[in-house]
């Protein structure tokens, strides 16, 4: 039996690779660029990470295998504290850190949902974020404390029924924002 030489081998290797990646959602290996056996991020996937940091009340840093990730959560937007020529909005500093309390702080574990578009226009990726350890879903733990409004953007509905009526819920009760904020 004749072994076939690595340069002759080198063009199949690579048609392979191509028709998994077209065909089958193979992940590119390391050594092209890719994130070896790591799961691709994908609409309606899930990706487990761990927290670096926690930006604001509706954003984290993530980190998914050996990258770094912006993670806006799907569904809510609470009070800017760092969005650049705004000033800090009311109840912005108790969101972030009710936020950094609920995710649990650095390294904390954490799984994420995608719905339908996996990034905004920021290139953030768009995530339901659930803690590891409980599986409490902390969109909607935000939108529950009052620390979060709903926002629905299409076509990421996936839970926008159910975050609304946890505003509802919120906001008739005068929790959060709804009771400390004037005009909301």
């Amino acid at each position: 039996m004749r072994l076939v030489s690595w340069p002759r081998a080198l063009p199949w290797i690579a048609l392979l690779l191509l028709a998994g990646l077209v065909l089958g959602d193979v992940p590119l290996p390391r050594w092209l660029g890719g994130s070896g056996g790591a799961s691709p991020l994908r609409p309606g996937g899930v990706a487990s990470g761990r927290v670096e940091r926690v930006v604001d009340g509706d954003t984290l840093v993530v980190r998914l295998g050996d990258r770094s990730e912006k993670v806006r959560y799907i569904g809510v937007d609470t009070p800017e504290t760092v969005k650049p020529n705004t000033p800090v909005q009311c109840f912005g500093p108790a969101a972030h850190d009710l936020n950094a309390r609920t995710v649990g702080g650095a390294g904390s574990a954490l799984t994420l949902r995608f719905d339908r578009e996996l990034r905004d226009r920021y290139g953030r990726l768009l995530a339901y974020v659930y803690r590891a350890r409980d599986g409490l879903f902390v969109n909607a733990q935000l939108v529950r404390a009052g620390a979060a409004r709903t926002l629905e953007i299409a076509p990421n509905t996936g839970h926008a029924a159910d975050l609304l009526a946890l505003q509802r819920s919120a906001r008739a009760a005068r929790a959060g924002l709804w009771g400390a904020c004037d005009g909301t």
